[in-house]
């Protein structure tokens, strides 16, 4: 069935499928708090892994395993920072602010004055969107903002090292080995507030699991068997549009004219640097995946 969509579809969905989560995490976040919705996720995504993946845990050199903890660090890491921003920011805010870090690792090294270009709009998107030019300043959510800037930071460690575990590490073997170092990252202050986690919790927290971890995994893996990295590249950068649409439909986050004007300089910005044909031939994975 999956061969007879589009594959274009399949990335679209997937990235359709992670904000929607995101937008559910935000009404989860304020009940149980990030690190316990989370761990809530992670348990769940990781359970389903290794019921899927059955990862082989001999045979593998020190380097590979320290690569995979290393992915699993920046995972935990990512989705903590990204949960938080949420308790502070609209979903929309936060990821335009997160895909920043993934914009400028692709971004990177380059002298193409197109990219640098590119890099410098994304810059007035994010003065934009961060309302910094019309709200005075002690209003403004830093704490917030810094939560989203470090969540991008720890998306673009995810980047290089998914890279380097897919390389290390068969089939989904690696990356569900590494959803379990990020669940026992995140597990001791997960555990803090386990006394507050109820039976609907739980069922938002397998909900957030399907919707940001397996669905979105699950269509990215088939739809990269047959997509470019430039298609691939510019769909990836329609996420913070799609998380502004799911805030608004989910939780009726209503954001300013200039905010998305800001949102929309990132997202070009984004199609630019994200979706250019590279020197060398790179796979998809080298841009940028599926984060948040």
């Amino acid at each position: 069935m999956s061969t007879r969509v589009p594959a274009p579809l399949l990335v679209l969905g997937g990235v359709i499928s992670v904000q929607f989560g995101g937008a559910l995490a935000a009404t989860l976040v304020p009940q149980i708090g990030a690190a316990a919705a989370v761990l809530l996720r992670l348990l769940f995504a990781a359970g389903i892994m290794l019921a899927v993946a059955r990862p082989r845990l001999s045979g593998h050199s020190a380097q590979a395993w320290r690569t995979v903890v290393l992915f699993g660090l920046a995972l935990g890491g990512m989705n903590w920072a990204f949960y938080s921003s949420l308790a502070y920011l609209p979903i929309g805010v936060a990821v335009t602010f997160e895909f920043i870090g993934p914009l400028l690792l692709a971004a990177s090294g380059s002298r193409r004055p197109r990219d640098i270009a590119a890099v410098g709009a994304a810059a007035v998107g994010v003065v934009l969107v961060s309302e910094v030019t019309h709200v005075p300043l002690h209003e403004l959510s830093w704490r917030g903002i810094a939560l989203a800037l470090l969540a991008g930071a720890f998306w673009a460690a995810y980047i290089v090292f998914s890279a380097r575990t897919g390389a290390a590490f068969e089939r989904l073997d690696g990356l569900t080995l590494a959803m379990v170092v990020a669940t026992a990252v995140v597990l001791p202050a997960g555990a803090l507030n386990v006394e507050a986690i109820g039976l609907d919790h739980v069922l938002k927290g397998l909900g957030l699991a399907l919707l940001s971890s397996v669905v979105p995994y699950s269509l990215e893996l088939l739809a990269l068997r047959r997509l470019s990295a430039t298609v691939f590249g510019i769909l990836l950068s329609l996420e913070p549009a799609v998380a502004a649409l799911a805030g608004l439909v989910v939780l009726g986050q209503v954001l300013g004219g200039a905010q998305l004007a800001g949102m929309a300089m990132v997202v070009l910005a984004s199609v630019i640097v994200l979706g250019s044909p590279r020197p060398r031939q790179e796979s998809p994975s080298d841009l940028t995946e599926t984060g948040g």
